[in-house]
């Protein structure tokens, strides 16, 4: 059988390992990105490496989550992520520019090469024909000192687009389907691989939409052919000699396939409070709304807001909605201020933001209380928005341009015939807001009073004890570990400061029982850890005390977080024993460095005095990372490969 462009990619990157599915392999990391919100770790963790520049092709650091500076702590942050660019030989993206995926996509995405960011979104690139993938911040420190990415082999999903969309059928449709068939738990320990004719009729843009969202199947990457359509969009960018097409062979070998037929497609949304509970717009028309937001690294492109002018122009936002915009990116907003669509947003009564990540991250823009927002954005977790009891439903940028006309959840069919963009032959280009590399080795890092040093952990004790701090349920995200938003977002340089806001949402008495108790185990249901990379949800509950949790399953860059940092991530054999423990039972896991090699642990329940046999399917270059500690000591030690 022939190779799908998953395999072609791995094979041509691979530094360590056997390509054989579920075993461990190590990559060669061509490109690097982070943000503000995890750059800062993630550069305190590359200084602790002792090198004096990035080994990668290209890194960039962009400024586009912590934007908002309501006191010092995210301008500090600012300059010391530029000083640290300046240092060690990376391109810098000021604040302003634009959100990292919808820059990356325009300025420096390449066909056929692997990209790591500390952004869990970062498989946006896959649009592009890249192997992008997601990871936490001391990962990509690692990969930008040089040092193999590792992976567990992925099994290889296919999906095959057939037909040219219905009208009005936008890409986010396309995704949301995607995530009603597979659920948010559907693409782990895979890569999505999507082909078929049906791709031919979406641009680069927009198969970024979908591969943005790949994030929330859970997926490693997901990833379009380089085709034509690529070449045109690099073309329009001013960037053709970055072309090659790369496309998987005719016979390629899948591990199951899927069928989409975009023409039966409808307008399809994601209710409250998950991003895979999908229905057609048509079966909730008439729910009235009190916000829209427009924007995100999912639905920020030129065409996406071409298409609201459209529909907005002439046009009055209704009294009751509040429709805020915010363009991907410094380009988009230009292009769209050339030619008068930004006027026409305006004039309907958009209130634009500026090219940033915002309300996705709630950073501005909190819904009223329970108010029903709809946004273009990739998740709508309970909270996240900054409202907690606001209700956020996921629709493309065309259902949400129509209701906030209507003043209510609208199919936009209604409108008829559907609306053709078309693109540029040429973007305006200007890159005068990426500060490239200088050179200047010397360059003194720029560190503010809240950032504070990395903290440092002792290697794992072959017994671990410690009473049950919390119980919670299935699904839960990072968000619920560590929330976003705009008082938190900045303490993000700050362990000891953020540390006291794990678990807020569910139990605000999480941080001070932790460390009244002198840490403690945490017990989870299916799919622990859900949604972003953020390494401080592994970071800070270690640095509470917190050295194992126990777990049905565990959401893939959140368990390698959690041994980056030296947490043991274990799953109930029988997961029925999940029922069998309570908050504030004290367990206790013995012998752990001789049962670990043996996937042979067992918990001991001494309240109940019962056992629960567990496993942890980790490869011995894990198991050698949590026994010293972490990734940062094992690195220090030499012990990489």
């Amino acid at each position: 059988m022939g190779q799908s462009l998953t395999h072609k990619i791995i094979e041509a990157h691979l530094i360590d390992g056997e390509m054989l599915k579920g075993k461990e392999v190590g990559i060669r990391i061509d490109q690097t990105l982070t943000q503000d919100a995890t750059g800062t770790l993630a550069y305190l963790e590359f200084e602790a490496m002792g090198l004096s520049a990035v080994k990668t092709e290209l890194s960039v650091s962009y400024i586009d989550h912590n934007t908002l500076q309501t006191g010092f702590e995210n301008a500090d942050d600012h300059r010391f992520l530029q000083s640290a660019a300046q240092k060690y030989g990376i391109f810098f993206s000021r604040a302003g520019n634009g959100i990292c995926h919808q820059v990356h996509l325009e300025r420096f995405s390449k066909p056929g090469k692997t990209l790591l960011g500390s952004d869990s979104h970062t498989p946006t690139c896959g649009g592009m024909g890249m192997l992008a993938i997601g990871a936490g911040g001391l990962d990509v420190a690692a990969a930008m000192a040089g040092y193999p990415y590792f992976i567990k082999m992925p099994e290889v999903l296919n999906i095959r687009l057939r037909n040219k969309p219905a009208d009005w059928v936008a890409a986010k449709d396309i995704i949301l389907e995607v995530l009603r068939i597979l659920t948010v738990k559907g693409g782990v320990g895979k890569i999505i691989e999507y082909t078929g004719d049906g791709a031919l009729h979406l641009d680069v843009p927009e198969r970024a939409t979908i591969t943005n969202m790949g994030a929330e199947l859970g997926a490693t990457s997901s990833i379009f052919p380089c085709d034509g359509v690529t070449k045109k969009f690099l073309h329009a960018q001013g960037r053709a000699q970055d072309y090659i097409e790369l496309l998987p062979d005719t016979n390629a070998d899948y591990d199951q396939t899927i069928d989409i037929l975009l023409d039966k497609l409808v307008p399809m949304v994601a209710l409250p409070h998950m991003p895979d509970r999908v229905v057609r717009v048509s079966e909730k028309q008439g729910i009235p709304i009190d916000q829209v937001f427009i924007g995100s690294c999912t639905n920020s492109s030129y065409a996406d807001l071409m298409r609201v002018a459209h529909i907005l122009k002439g046009k009055r936002v209704d009294p009751s909605v509040s429709l805020v915009i915010a363009p991907g990116s410094k380009q988009v907003m230009h292009n769209l201020a050339a030619n008068g669509a930004l006027a026409e947003l305006i004039n309907a009564g958009a209130r634009i933001l500026e090219c940033a990540c915002g309300p996705c991250v709630g950073i501005g823009q909190a819904p009223p209380t329970k108010g029903v927002s709809l946004r273009t954005s990739n998740r709508n977790f309970e909270g996240r928005s900054g409202t907690a009891d606001a209700e956020v439903y996921l629709v493309s940028c065309e259902t949400a341009a129509v209701s906030a006309l209507s003043g209510k959840l609208t199919d936009p069919r209604i409108l008829g015939e559907k609306i053709t963009v078309k693109i540029p032959e040429k973007f305006t280009v200007d890159d005068g807001m990426i500060i490239p590399p200088t050179g200047k080795k010397d360059t003194q890092l720029i560190m503010g009073p809240n950032i504070k040093p990395i903290p440092g952990f002792e290697p794992m004790k072959d017994v671990i004890r410690g009473e049950v701090l919390i119980k919670v349920s299935d699904n839960i995200t990072t968000d619920h570990i560590m929330p976003a938003g705009a008082k938190i977002l900045p303490l993000r340089s700050n362990i000891p400061a953020i540390s006291e806001h794990v678990f807020e949402a569910i139990d605000s008495t999480f941080a001070e029982r932790s460390k009244s108790s002198g840490g403690g185990i945490i017990v989870g249901g299916y799919n622990y850890g859900q949604g972003s990379s953020r390494e401080h949800a592994a970071l800070a509950p270690k640095y509470l005390g917190v050295n194992a949790i126990v777990a049905k399953s565990f959401a893939r860059i959140h368990m390698q977080n959690l041994i980056n940092f030296g947490i043991l991530p274990i799953v109930f054999v029988n997961s029925k024993h999940y029922d069998d423990v309570n908050e504030g039972d004290i367990l206790v896991i013995e012998n752990i460095i001789r049962l670990i090699e043996q996937d042979g642990l067992v918990v001991l329940n001494t309240v109940k005095n019962r056992q629960y046999p567990v496993k942890h399917n980790l490869s011995k270059r894990q198991i050698k990372v949590l026994l010293e500690g972490g990734l940062l000591q094992y690195i220090k030690n030499k012990q990489h490969i």
